[in-house]
């Protein structure tokens, strides 16, 4: 528990668990749902999550039926409630079913770059010397490219499709995610109750699990939170370009592209999809940014 309050107060993150009878992610939760914005971002992103997960019970119509007569059909036309696409389908209904791509080529690269990186991280923080040197070298590889750029050439190498996109976007986020998991885990190793565990015979797997991983699990799973959202726009940024998933297949990036044509006749219909992503992203950072000071909790 000592380490923990050491950890926390200099790593900047959290503090104390609260006294009494309340543990410390209690406290963490009560002090989220206290915080207005945050919640009402988690709840959005809850409806957006579920509606996507239930598409096949809540979407009006078929998302890959066209009507030529409906053909970009303005918002509150009957049958099309947020109008029709460039070939008369369902815009709600495509948009529905889109977040189930849109929020996994989001939320999958994210989370592979939490485990590889946060492994690798820990792992080199730990260590230290020569593998220390080796895995962060490795990573700074990635660094000589801008995240984007490197996505878009590693999609562009492997080809269009969700599982080639869902690869090249865990790659950009396995180097950030592993060079803050070293830089906390370099800090808490150094700590007396990690020296005493290791002086007391404990084996290396023991100590990371029980005294580093419970340590520096909060920070890296905060920032990896904070990640979503620009993964989010990076993967409808790929299907922007083609890079992404392939027609007819409903996806958020994919349907601006196929929209923007349209700009000029129905801005509104073309402008839904951007709106979506722009929604999506502000609540991930808001909820991450609740995360975050929740996890502050002083003496």
């Amino acid at each position: 528990m000592h380490g923990t309050l050491s950890t926390v107060e200099e790593a900047d993150i959290s503090a104390t668990p609260p006294v009494g009878h309340r543990s410390y992610k209690y406290v963490v939760l009560l002090r989220f749902l206290r915080q207005p914005v945050p919640v009402t971002a988690a709840v959005i992103l809850l409806a957006i999550i579920l509606a996507a997960l239930g598409a096949n019970f809540i979407a009006p119509a078929d998302p890959f039926q066209t009507k030529v007569a409906l053909r970009l059909a303005p918002i509150g036309t009957p049958g099309r409630w947020l109008g029709g696409d460039e070939l008369g389908r369902d815009i709600l209904s495509r948009l529905i079913y889109g977040g189930r791509i849109s929020l996994t080529m989001a939320i999958m690269p994210v989370a592979i770059g939490l485990f590889v990186g946060g492994f690798l991280g820990i792992l080199a923080g730990y260590a230290g010397g020569r593998t220390n040197m080796a895995i962060m070298r490795s990573m700074d590889v990635f660094y000589a490219f801008p995240s984007i750029l490197l996505a878009v050439a590693i999609a562009g190498a492997l080809g269009p499709g969700l599982e080639n996109g869902i690869i090249a976007l865990s790659l950009v986020f396995i180097p950030p995610v592993a060079r803050m998991s070293e830089s906390v885990t370099t800090q808490v190793r150094s700590y007396e109750y990690v020296i005493a565990a290791r002086l007391s015979g404990a084996s290396t797997i023991r100590i990371m699990r029980e005294h580093i991983l419970s340590n520096v699990a909060g920070p890296i799973l905060v920032f990896a939170s904070s990640q979503v959202s620009v993964s989010i726009i990076a993967a409808s940024g790929l299907s922007l370009l083609g890079l992404g998933v392939s027609p007819p297949n409903a996806d958020w990036g994919l349907m601006l592209a196929a929209l923007r044509q349209a700009i000029y006749v129905n801005p509104w219909v073309s402008a839904l999809p951007g709106v979506m992503i722009f929604i999506c992203s502000i609540c991930f950072n808001l909820v991450s940014d609740g995360i975050r000071r929740s996890m502050e909790i002083r003496r």
